[in-house]
């Protein structure tokens, strides 16, 4: 599969930094989209129905405005993220495109999303990467020289000049300490200088659209299916097999983002939003990030997670497509689109897929 999208690419950036902040903070949650409850029933619509997201609602003076994040403002009038049909014979599934980063404190309406699961048989979910302290103590002994530079050195001394010297810049915009992150490798440094400039920026990639559904579909009684997308192995072996050029490309590619991307990263959650899919598509990207994805494709082993996660994806979509009754899934939406991602996938296997 040739995906060339940023989100997937951000995101293996940032699970290759998981187990390193697990290890730091011996924690490792993730912040559930909140979400807000009808005041009256709603009629079942014929049509495939969205959610809305939401900024939370304080309860000062009617003059308060919306929440505003850089050019970013989510309020309960947005259409959000609609939903693709996917069908063939009695089986169906409906799935509901997840985004990251996106803004931080964003409430979702989830009214329409559960008149689907009034009729759902079953949900999938993204599996949590899940890592506990004696997890975390056996990476700190056996895997220690693939989360760290070894040798008495430091990141200034194993990153070519060129990108240090950007790294260095960028680390100074967000960070007063000149010396943070001198001892992981390059990748894993410049994920969390890029979690560190979504912060700033008022995005993140914590907000689980899939925790919230979770939610809800136990409040409607629905069977949950965890898929897992990748495990602490999975992310290990993908350090481990990654040359040092391919690492070097997606660093290169982390480092447009802090540098140039963020507006359209913001401009991506508003149109996501909006739920408008044809303006998430139609993002150019910095050139980087099809660098990266490119060296990823040509890469060998375990170390394209985002190929990892289709299949794992794709496998348990088709599972339920070969019977009957009604599924719905909760996918990160750059997996979705694109020349080659699943939706492309699934149409090719013969699945008749009906857009939001």
């Amino acid at each position: 599969m040739k995906m060339l999208r940023h989100g997937p690419v951000t995101a293996m950036l940032l699970m290759l930094s998981v187990p390193v902040g697990c290890v730091i903070s011996l924690t490792c949650r993730a912040e559930q989209l909140p979400t807000t409850q009808p005041t009256a029933p709603q009629p079942t619509a014929p049509q495939p129905p969205t959610s809305e997201p939401t900024a939370p609602r304080p309860s000062a003076s009617p003059s308060t405005g919306p929440q505003v994040l850089g050019e970013l403002v989510v309020t309960g009038e947005r259409a959000g993220p609609g939903m693709w049909h996917v069908h063939r014979g009695s089986a169906q599934l409906w799935i509901l495109g997840s985004l990251s980063p996106l803004p931080k404190g964003i409430t979702w309406r989830s009214r329409q999303v559960e008149q689907v699961l009034d009729t759902t048989t079953q949900v999938l979910v993204a599996k949590p990467l899940d890592i506990g302290i004696a997890r975390i103590l056996w990476l700190l002994i056996t895997e220690r020289h693939q989360l760290l530079v070894g040798g008495g050195k430091r990141l200034k001394d194993v990153m070519p000049v060129n990108l240090y010297a950007r790294f260095a810049h960028q680390r100074a915009q967000y960070t007063d300490d000149p010396k943070k992150w001198e001892r992981f490798r390059p990748i894993i440094a410049a994920a969390f200088l890029q979690r560190e400039a979504f912060h700033h920026a008022g995005l993140s990639t914590r907000v689980d659209l899939g925790a919230a559904v979770r939610v809800l579909a136990k409040k409607h009684h629905v069977r949950i299916e965890e898929i897992k997308i990748a495990g602490v192995s999975d992310v290990m072996e993908a350090l481990k097999t990654m040359p040092p050029a391919t690492e070097n490309a997606c660093v290169e590619a982390s480092l447009a983002t802090t540098e140039r991307d963020l507006p359209r990263l913001l401009d991506r959650a508003q149109a996501w939003a909006n739920g408008n899919v044809e303006r998430i598509k139609n993002l150019p990207e910095p050139p980087e990030v099809d660098a990266c994805r490119a060296a990823l494709d040509a890469g060998v082993g375990k170390a394209d997670l985002i190929a990892l996660a289709s299949r794992a994806w794709l496998g348990a979509m088709e599972k339920y497509l070969r019977g009957d009754g009604v599924t719905l899934a909760v996918v990160n939406i750059d997996l979705l689109l694109g020349h080659g991602g699943l939706l492309d996938e699934l149409r090719a296997r013969g699945y008749e897929v009906d857009a939001p």
